[in-house]
């Protein structure tokens, strides 16, 4: 199965082409430059590159948020374009869940995260049993004070993942001193082969209906209901 992973949830843009098990390109960059105009000609290249043409492919699998919510919208624009114009399966992951997949062989639990302003972060808790990621906690946004205590329950090592991570790191060691630590920086930028091989065996979803999970509305958004409701109310 020749499968076609992107990532544009915050400023890293990945891409990666994977062929059964082995990953036959990988690009990641790091940059505050716009995604909609490098993703495609990123694409375009990867696959020149590797030899595969858009017709060899047999699956997309795209990250779905939280992140910035021009960066998800544009990976999703793209990722269902290419899956209804191929004619091929669409798979959405979790953008933290692709973060924890750097440290799928981590003895402890998995925080990854994403700053979402204001003191708030976006995410989840995840934990490594046998190189496979699994769920703990669902992915939500919430202050990183208050989700710094909440893990104190949690009698295990915990490891932070995220290029964000040292935005909040003494929030963290603060409520959970030497149980918490940083992961080094090689394993901050989400990989988009793990991305990859996360989607290669999950459910599809249905191109015409997917929609990126933002987890929560942007400001702009939120406002502009809040401001219908009143003038119904009114």
């Amino acid at each position: 199965m020749k499968v076609l992973a992107i990532d544009t949830s915050t400023f890293v843009m990945g891409i990666a082409i994977v062929d059964g098990q082995v990953v036959k390109g990988e690009m990641i960059t790091n940059l505050k430059k716009n995604h909609s105009i490098r993703v495609m000609p990123a694409i375009e290249a990867l696959l020149q590159e590797c030899e595969v043409s858009p017709q060899d492919l047999d699956r997309i699998v795209v990250a779905k948020g939280p992140g910035s919510y021009t960066g998800v919208r544009i990976g999703v624009t793209i990722a269902k374009t290419l899956a209804w114009t191929l004619r091929i399966p669409l798979v959405g992951i979790s953008s933290l869940e692709v973060m924890a997949a750097n440290a799928k062989y981590f003895d402890g639990v998995i925080v990854p995260l994403m700053d979402a302003r204001r003191g708030q972060i976006y995410t989840g808790l995840y934990k490594a049993e046998g190189g496979n990621i699994q769920s703990v906690v669902a992915d939500q946004v919430i202050l990183a004070t208050e989700w710094a205590n909440e893990l104190k329950s949690y009698n295990e090592p915990i490891l932070l993942v995220g290029n964000d991570s040292v935005l909040h790191e003494a929030v963290f060691v603060e409520a959970l001193g030497h149980s918490v630590q940083v992961a080094s920086a090689t394993f901050h930028n989400p990989r988009p082969s793990e991305l990859a091989w996360l989607g290669m065996n999950r459910e599809p979803e249905d191109v015409h209906t997917f929609v990126p999970n933002y987890i929560r509305l942007a400001e702009a958004e939120a406002n502009w209901l809040a401001r219908q409701q009143e003038r119904a109310e009114g």
